[in-house]
């Protein structure tokens, strides 16, 4: 990573709302965590007096159960980002192409960017049907983050199929695959598959996540990896999350729902993309974007500004959240009225809750 590329690069922009005011829609974290998940995390502050276990087993056997792999080859980070990094440091140098899907998320190319190389950006909805040969790495994020589009496991394989014929590396972020019944991609020869907590357990904050990786890249990121990168808390948390298996499901049923309750009613006033992901893109037409997410706000809603996103011009993200609060949402963009209630008011705050 060379020093003055670094200090070049800004920040993307990201959702999430620091307004305590504010009912936030702009990031797609899930608004309920597993029950007894703070008192796990309680308990682990006297772990936290030593070092943590160096390989942490029990995580990597909780996640390699999670998403159906060897646990030799979970490599834990500190969050999705952090695997997406770690991943991307070890394919990409100087002067490589890096094949990315657009409109996607904007930490890749700029992680691509850090390594000395270059973004070389295709449709994501056809993301698939692309030519890796040339490209030092691949990527898919599956669904697809702003668009929610899902890739069948099918065309998925092969499509991992052509990136090892091409020697690319083919790294698929499935931040918010969790939410779908569709199988992951962990184990396949030639892919890094990138998982986090923050999104489908509603843990940010936490910064738990692991890569999978399998032959000489699998040895090469656990090589990578720093020695104790995840805190006793995070192990723990991590480790009694990912074996949630009811509150996995009760959220799938949830977020299935309730996206198409509002895709439905959305779909009156804005051009609404499919979506197999907790969030829905909406194309506001020849409305004012910008009226659009202040109005919003004066309403006591954050939406996401999608603009940021490459290739959109018009579009805000929203996330689909508890039903009492997306019945706010959907009052604060002129589509539907707001249903009152005990639980409308105050779901946006944190703490241990059921589906």
């Amino acid at each position: 990573m060379n020093r003055e590329r670094a200090a070049a690069l800004g920040r993307e922009p990201h959702g999430s709302s620091d307004d305590p005011d504010l009912l936030d829609f702009s990031a797609n974290a899930n608004p309920a965590v597993p029950e007894g998940v703070e008192r796990v995390y309680r308990a682990a502050f006297e772990t936290a007096r030593t070092y943590p276990p160096e390989p942490p087993a029990g995580f990597r056997a909780a996640a390699a159960d999670y998403v159906g792999c060897d646990p030799e080859s979970v490599i834990p980070t500190p969050g999705g980002l952090a695997a997406i990094r770690l991943a991307i440091g070890l394919a990409v140098g100087d002067g490589d192409s890096a094949l990315l899907p657009a409109p996607s998320f904007g930490e890749y190319a700029r992680e691509v960017r850090l390594q000395g190389g270059e973004p070389s950006f295709v449709d994501a909805e056809r993301v698939l049907d692309a030519d890796p040969s040339g490209h030092a790495l691949a990527v898919v994020c599956t669904p697809n983050n702003p668009t929610g589009t899902g890739y069948d496991r099918e065309a998925l394989l092969g499509f991992a199929e052509r990136c090892r014929a091409a020697g690319t590396v083919l790294l698929v972020d499935e931040a918010f695959l969790g939410f779908t019944d569709r199988e992951s991609l962990a184990g396949t020869d030639g892919v890094v598959v990138a998982r986090a907590l923050t999104k489908l357990f509603g843990l940010p904050g936490i910064r738990t996540g692991f890569a999978v990786a399998t032959g000489d890249l699998g040895a090469a990121m656990r090589g990578a990896r720093r020695t104790w990168n995840l805190s006793a808390p995070a192990l723990a948390t991590g480790e009694y999350c990912l074996r949630q298996e009811y509150f996995v499901r009760e959220t799938r049923e949830r977020v299935r729902r309730e996206r198409e309750r509002m895709r439905a009613a959305l779909g009156a006033r804005y051009e609404v993309a499919p979506s197999e992901a907790p969030f829905l893109l909406l194309d506001a037409g020849d409305r004012d974007v910008d009226g659009v997410i202040e109005r919003a706000r004066d309403r006591g809603v954050a939406v996401r500004d999608a603009r940021t996103f490459r290739g959109l011009d018009s579009h805000v993200r929203v996330a689909v959240r508890r039903p009492a609060e997306n019945d706010r949402l959907l009052a604060a963009l002129g589509v539907g009225g707001e249903r009152g209630g005990a639980d409308g008011g105050n779901e946006n705050r944190g703490g241990d809750a059921d589906v």
